[in-house]
């Protein structure tokens, strides 16, 4: 009776531990789809506001749902639920169009009608330069990738959102583009690296709305040199403390 009364015991806590680890995973899912998503930084197209090996929380309301707020982006339903229009300037996680198994991160530049012209690496949106003054210019390899001094700009979007962007180069392949005009249920994104950033100029094209995860709002985690997060011997030397729970702009 009493080797009984152990079984139960031990096949009742079996039990309650599924129950738990099932609750937890259930909980978790949740959070993911529908408030934050934790996403690392996987290129420097967005140096200097965000460096690989930054790691983010990205608010899934920001701008509604479609299905690839979903796990595994399944065909659900089409367009968003609850839908927010994202701002000029936000910083958005969105599903590459061509391929949308990748994340992107880039910032929205052009809104559905606007048009979009880079000229002698200078912002044109709707025939109007955006405002961009150079700052001076960063030396720390950390943030440039380069063993060299980069000038560094500060632009000011038509909205007043202000971001510093780097110049690589002058008179790289994406300084002097076409008029790009932004259809509607569409944005044009770009990187704040502007002179090594994949985005709206080149294959990621206009980024449709239901491709929108969310918005990048706080910095919890970075660490440089390549280091994963769980090398924890590396953190004294690779941490970025400075940059730990740090906003996004």
């Amino acid at each position: 009776m009493s080797v009984a009364h152990k079984s139960h015991k031990k096949s009742g806590g079996l039990a309650e531990t599924i129950s738990v680890v099932v609750q937890a995973l259930l909980l978790a899912l949740v959070i993911r789809t529908f408030l934050f998503q934790p996403f690392s930084i996987p290129s420097g197209s967005m140096r200097p506001t965000l460096l690989e090996g930054d790691y983010l929380f990205v608010t899934k309301w920001a701008y509604g749902y479609s299905r690839y707020s979903l796990p595994f982006s399944p065909p659900l339903f089409s367009g968003r639920i609850w839908g927010g229009e994202p701002e000029r300037g936000d910083v958005v996680v969105f599903k590459y169009p061509p391929d949308p198994s990748l994340d992107y991160i880039k910032r929205v530049i052009g809104l559905p009608g606007d048009h979009i012209q880079m000229r002698e690496g200078q912002l044109y949106i709707n025939g109007t330069a955006v405002p961009r003054e150079k700052i001076g210019q960063i030396d720390n390899v950390d943030i440039t990738e380069l063993a060299r001094p980069v000038d560094i700009y500060r632009e000011t979007l038509p909205n007043g959102v202000s971001y510093e962007t780097l110049d690589l180069s002058p008179n790289s392949v994406g300084d002097n583009t076409r008029e790009f005009v932004v259809p509607e249920g569409h944005y044009f994104m770009m990187g704040d690296n502007r002179d090594n950033s994949t985005d709206s100029r080149f294959s990621v094209g206009y980024v449709p709305a239901e491709n929108l995860v969310g918005r990048a709002n706080i910095i919890f985690f970075s660490i440089a040199g390549g280091a994963s997060p769980l090398e924890i011997w590396r953190w004294p030397s690779e941490i970025r403390l400075s940059r730990m729970f740090s906003w996004v702009d």
